[in-house]
């Protein structure tokens, strides 16, 4: 039997001390990907652990690069993959301000990094070293979009690749209580972001009452006797 220590003329068995100390990490964990990454997730959430443990140790290894240099604007990047990677002018915007908002430094309740929120296997399988540093984070975000509109041929079908993995779309967006919501966003998001079609101008009809008006002014033509 184990020792039992007493607590306020209670006896505590010993094991029970090592829950707190077990819940220690975890917390401290959430707190950091919390703080650090500007996410809400709870302090005692036991998903993603290793995921979570990866990112928060890719941005503490990032953050020293960056304190002293900022990063370049997003903007230029976002188009510039847009452009290489053939993908439609304003998608891979919308895609990002859906995932992070633009904020270089966030970190999911998931661990996904970056502002195209990679997660860490997504991050090494497109080779970026660095999923918090702008320039091939976007451009590995691009890269990874640009194959989901290939494979699939839609921008529906491409989007929730993106977000659920393309295992999981078969034909139609997943219905797993995130996927689905998280497609109506970008989309409603690309509305914003894409570029609107030219409106022609129409040429106003030409109206009859000015002519019919000049020739009831106009003196009538005098006629000549016939001979």
């Amino acid at each position: 039997m184990g020792r039992k220590r007493a607590v306020g003329g209670i006896e505590i068995p010993r094991w029970a001390w090592l829950v707190p100390c077990a819940l220690v990490p975890v917390v401290v964990l959430n707190v950091g990907v919390a703080w650090l990454g500007g996410t809400q997730v709870s302090p005692l959430s036991f998903s993603f652990l290793q995921t979570k443990a990866r990112a928060l140790g890719a941005y503490v290894a990032h953050r020293p690069a960056c304190v002293l240099d900022d990063h370049p604007p997003l903007e230029p990047l976002i188009a510039d993959a847009e452009r290489r990677h053939g993908i439609p002018t304003g998608l891979l915007r919308a895609l990002i301000q859906v995932e992070s908002e633009t904020r270089v430094h966030r970190i999911s309740p998931a661990g996904a990094m970056g502002p195209g929120q990679l997660m860490p296997d997504t991050a090494a399988l497109m080779r970026v070293e660095d999923p918090f540093d702008p320039a091939p984070s976007v451009d590995a975000s691009g890269r990874y979009l640009a194959e989901q509109l290939r494979r699939f041929r839609d921008v529906r079908l491409a989007v929730a690749a993106y977000n659920a993995g393309p295992g999981s779309v078969n034909g139609h967006v997943p219905r797993n209580g995130e996927t689905e919501f998280y497609v109506a966003k970008v989309l409603a998001a690309y509305e914003h972001t894409r570029p609107k079609a030219p409106v022609l101008a129409k040429r106003p009809a030409r109206s009859e009452a000015p002519a019919k008006a000049a020739a009831a002014k106009a003196p009538p033509r005098e006629r000549r006797p016939r001979p």
